[in-house]
């Protein structure tokens, strides 16, 4: 087999697909959460502090000089994309969670019974002879 075709043959299975698609719509999630936290959940928890920007907040370790930028520790940052994966995580935990729960109730449902076989057909067919022939 040569490498293109085996390489075509793992690229359309459909675990390689869904993998692909999903990637696609969790980066596009996480800009989503980025601009939620960015735009409406940091700006009234910077009022809160004072009316701060939290991507702004850091602490100064070396101050600059006229040869240097100052070092800092950009931690407010850091709160901040912590925020961010804390609301994706939530997110796609209840999702999993959701999944689960109908995947659940779906086990749970009774099935229904098996077509009868040919056989079993066969013999029912003969039955109801043997019942209308007693008659």
């Amino acid at each position: 087999m040569g490498m293109m075709s085996e390489f075509k043959k793992f690229a359309v299975k459909g675990n390689v697909m869904d993998m692909a698609v999903g990637i696609i719509i969790g980066a596009a999630f996480g800009k989503i959460v980025s601009a939620f936290v960015n735009g409406v959940l940091m700006p009234p928890l910077g009022l809160l502090i004072g009316g701060v920007d939290f991507s702004d907040l850091a602490l100064v370790l070396k101050e600059a000089t006229e040869t240097t930028e100052a070092v800092t520790l950009q931690w407010g940052a850091f709160v901040q994309v912590t925020i961010d994966f804390l609301i994706v995580a939530f997110a796609v935990f209840m999702v999993v969670k959701v999944m689960n729960n109908l995947k659940k109730k779906e086990e749970e449902a009774p099935a229904a019974p098996p077509e009868p076989s040919n056989e079993e057909k066969l013999l029912m067919e003969i039955r109801d002879m043997m019942k209308a022939h007693n008659k």
